[in-house]
């Protein structure tokens, strides 16, 4: 019988939780998943000079931010010293491993040297096929300082059997380091995993992305107002696409049912910020009123909550206008503090010339918003968008759009860049448009 699927997850707490860690706990996870088996976290904390608390828990709540939920208890290796104890004190007894008599910074000192045969390693990877590494010039490599202190290759060795891990799936510089793990895979006694080494992440000029191409850490682009769901659907498609279709907007759900890890690519994949600010734009389209306002709330200055005038309702309404305009939700944030959208909530403040088209008199801005107030009287209170146009459309057409839709839309605004007034109206609603187009008229008279 074939042993169920286990894969695993094991990041060292000594940074920010990074965009491509964020992918290989993914391919893992959707792997598992798909399987019916299990996906283990664990974190690699043996590092004691850099690892911390808070990294640590920055990787669980990105995690979690993301939708990637793990099986079972998380464990850290730097709790599991008795169970690395028992297999270096058998690695010795059974003359697989030595104490090596070395020097260390001029003083004595000890360290557990592995005793490797030289023989060439031959494995399958899933992504790259074949792979022979010949492990002679590995010579007998240190796998531990003591019997309590085993160095990586003999950690993860040891914990990838003692939680059943059947395939290990990560990034391609760890190619290097399977032929030891290997070994001592089989001197442990255990069965050797199947391998999946992936794509590297890479920048735009094809070096190995880091913060010197700009945000790297999950955090980061939670924080510039990313949607996690597309920036699954994002860090999928880095290394990876459906080989029967050319769809690019995923759901998590679609993802574990499309989703193939042979069909990973075996070159490097460019991380293109547009492309992600794309496929958050396309996720952003596809949220209900509801999701909208559950997002979008939290970036709206609070300067605009605390006004008297606000009211969710009307930005509630401003959900269509918005969403045209925003690749992720920090622009919305941008949009409230540079003013673009207080004119929703408060009466503008304007110039009088400005009410003015081009050479037009103020007479004639009297008589086009005179007329436009008229009609609009007779519309019910919140008419669509386009019952506002065919209200004014042949009016503004007979005596020159410009003529008639400029100084409304700057009366209703107060911003030579605004959303057409169709828009404003249907936002903002009947009354408050009427209330606003006499101001201007009071102005115009003045």
């Amino acid at each position: 019988m074939s042993r169920p699927v286990i894969t695993r997850f094991a990041p060292s707490p000594t940074g920010l939780f990074h965009v491509g860690s964020a992918r290989t706990a993914l391919y893992n996870y959707l792997f598992s998943k798909q399987q019916g088996g299990a996906f283990f976290l664990r974190i690699e904390d043996t590092d004691k000079e850099r690892s911390k608390p808070e990294f640590e828990d920055n990787i669980r709540d990105s995690l979690d931010w993301l939708g990637i939920s793990h099986t079972g208890p998380l464990y850290r290796q730097s709790e599991r010293g008795d169970i690395y104890e028992t297999y270096i004190l058998k690695l010795l007894k059974s003359n697989a491993a030595y104490i090596s008599d070395e020097e260390k910074d001029g003083k004595p000192s000890q360290v557990i040297r592995f005793r490797n045969t030289g023989e060439t390693i031959e494995f399958e990877d899933i992504i790259r096929g074949n792979i022979k590494i010949d492990t002679t010039d590995l010579g007998d490599f240190v796998i531990a300082r003591s019997t309590r202190e085993p160095l990586y290759h003999l950690a993860v060795v040891i914990d990838d059997y003692e939680s059943g891990v059947t395939h290990i799936i990560r990034g391609e510089d760890h190619i290097s380091n399977t032929p030891r793990q290997i070994l001592l895979i089989r001197a442990i006694g255990g069965i050797v995993p199947q391998y999946a080494h992936m794509p590297m992440i890479l920048g735009a000029d094809k070096s190995k992305l880091s913060k010197r191409h700009g945000a790297t850490s999950v955090t980061s682009y939670k924080a510039l107002g990313y949607l996690p769901h597309a920036l699954i659907n994002y860090l999928a498609l880095l290394g990876w696409h459906p080989s029967e279709s050319e769809q690019e907007i995923f759901t998590l759900e679609e993802l574990l049912e499309q989703f193939k890890l042979e069909n990973l690519q075996k070159a490097g994949a460019v991380f293109d910020s547009e492309k992600l600010n794309w496929i958050n734009k396309q996720h952003i389209g596809l949220l209900s009123t509801d999701e909208f306002l559950h997002y979008a709330l939290d970036w709206l200055p609070q300067s605009f909550k605390d006004s008297s005038d606000w009211s969710e309702e009307v930005f509630s309404r401003m959900i269509p206008m918005i969403k045209e305009r925003i690749s992720v939700f920090n622009e919305i944030r941008e949009m409230g503090l540079s003013g673009e959208l207080s004119y929703f909530f408060s009466q503008p403040e304007f110039l009088i010339d400005s009410l003015l088209w081009k050479d037009d008199t103020r007479e004639q801005a009297i008589e086009h918003l005179t007329k436009a107030s008229t009609m609009i009287a007779d519309m019910p209170e919140l008419s669509s968008e386009e019952d506002y146009k065919k209200c004014l459309w042949e009016y503004a057409e007979n005596q020159g759009k410009g003529s008639v839709l400029w100084p409304l839309r700057y009366a209703l605004s107060g911003r030579d860049r605004s959303p057409n007034p169709f828009e404003i109206i249907s936002i903002i609603g009947t009354a408050k448009t009427l209330e606003r187009i006499d101001n201007a008229l009071i102005m115009l008279r003045s």
